[in-house]
């Protein structure tokens, strides 16, 4: 099939915040950041308030929501506290996304599944605010059709694993994991959701996925923020955005 439209790049500035705050200090601000992505072509912005506030703070979410002028997906954890918070802000998206205390990054996809119904009802008021809700996901048939079912409008498919595999030449296992999400997001797009899709990507991994026809949607931070410190953050986004163009053309 063609593509669905253009590919939108999310960038998440999540690690801006990790450099600053490894000193304490007030610099590098995610603020500016956030700025020079958009000004560098991003379609939106990514931050993922955790629980532990080990990167992004209250005051810069404050900040995002002040000083945007494109789309903040907001990423958050299913509790009562980042409820509120979203609530509060009402930004254009909220991502929702498994968090645990003992990891370095998110690890895999959201279980919605087994928490079908109290996610129903966690996402519920977030919809009603005006808040369009995804939902962070392996690329499992069970948990696309769970999504679906709570009222999400969007699925953001982890593509942590086929990065992995890439990553330690297990190339056999990249490509099966590449096929099971090529399935997964014509199974999604056909159940109503808007498909979306990150983690691990880089310059050698994104164009397969940007290629993926019902993705409408990348979002990309910890690579784009590493590559930042050679090329700069505006020249390593449009080089990213030039690989996913040419991927969809």
């Amino acid at each position: 099939m063609e593509p669905l439209g253009k590919l939108r790049l999310g960038v998440n500035i999540d690690h801006v915040a990790t450099v600053r705050n490894a000193r304490g200090s007030a610099y590098p601000d995610p603020l500016r950041a956030a700025k020079l992505a958009e000004d560098a072509g991003a379609d939106g912005i990514t931050a993922h308030l955790r629980e532990d506030r080990r990167h992004i703070s209250d005051a810069d979410i404050d900040g995002l929501v002040e000083v945007l002028t494109v789309p903040l997906n907001f990423e958050m954890a299913a509790t009562d506290e980042m409820q509120r918070i979203a609530l509060r802000h009402k930004p254009h998206a909220v991502c929702i996304v498994p968090e645990k205390r003992e990891e370095r990054t998110t690890e895999g996809g959201l279980e919605v599944a087994r928490e079908e119904n109290k996610l129903a009802h966690f996402i519920a008021p977030l919809r009603e605010a005006g808040c369009r809700v995804s939902i962070f996901i392996a690329a499992d048939r069970p948990q696309i059709e769970a999504a679906a079912r709570i009222g999400a409008q969007v699925i953001e498919l982890h593509t942590g694993a086929y990065c992995d595999f890439h990553a330690e030449g297990r190339f056999d296992e990249r490509d099966a994991e590449l096929e099971r999400m090529r399935d997964m997001a014509a199974y999604g797009h056909e159940l109503g959701l808007e498909i979306h899709a990150g983690h691990g990507l880089t310059y050698d991994t994104v164009a397969p996925i940007a290629a993926l026809p019902q993705v409408m949607e990348l979002n990309i931070g910890h690579f784009l923020i590493g590559e930042a410190i050679f090329r700069g953050l505006g020249p390593a986004i449009a080089e990213m955005r030039r690989l996913m163009d040419e991927a969809r053309a």
